[in-house]
């Protein structure tokens, strides 16, 4: 399997979930999720799934500061609607990631580990996201704006000689290349492009 070199580079994001502990999945529940993971899960790596990580990474830091997150204890509200846009492949990161499901998600055994009704859309929040701890409410809003790491001008021609049926396949390559060359420096300037607000 040959994927950009990057994708191994990118910060893993470790966590623990009392249902994969007590169900055997993982010892102790302790594991971790990369991105290359999260690029199978979704099927493509772009500028929308590198910021759903990254969103999920730094709210859970800021969460958790210095342990591991507690997958399944953690809401997750956006203010689009689930059909908005990017919305939904956000919404499908984040809760790989955190185990948040609107109605859709686990139901839980005799009243717990619930997993469904943890994400909401249409908040009244002016962030990107929203993240809850459930065991003691404290919140962080973050937001994501990845608009100042553009893109090679080559980009856009290659694209339309794609989309028209033009392209060879040394141009696809050539682009795909492009593509993942932006992501990288997404991950790269982190820290531009993400900003984290605890709200209590």
């Amino acid at each position: 399997m040959s994927y950009p070199e990057f994708f191994d580079k990118v910060e893993s994001i470790k966590v623990i979930d009392p249902l994969a502990n007590m169900l055997g999945a993982f010892e102790e529940g302790k594991y971790e999720l990369t991105y290359l993971e999260v690029v199978k899960s979704a099927g493509h790596s772009c500028p929308t799934v590198a910021g759903a990580y990254l969103i999920a990474a730094e709210a859970l830091k800021a969460l958790y500061p210095g342990e591991r997150a507690v997958r399944g204890n953690i809401k997750v509200e956006f203010r689009e609607s689930l059909e908005d846009g990017v919305a939904g492949v956000i919404a499908n990161v984040v809760s790989q990631i955190t185990g948040a499901t609107d109605k859709s998600g686990f139901k839980g055994l005799g009243g717990k580990f619930a997993r469904h009704s943890l994400m909401d859309f249409n908040a009244n929040i002016n962030s990107s996201a929203r993240f809850t701890r459930v065991d003691n409410a404290k919140r962080v809003d973050v937001y994501y704006n990845s608009s100042s790491i553009g893109g090679s001008p080559k980009m856009q021609p290659l694209m339309q000689k794609i989309m028209g049926g033009m392209a060879s396949s040394a141009e696809i390559k050539e682009f795909g290349q492009l593509w993942q060359e932006r992501v990288e420096k997404i991950f790269e300037n982190a820290s531009n492009v993400i900003k984290i607000v605890e709200i209590r």
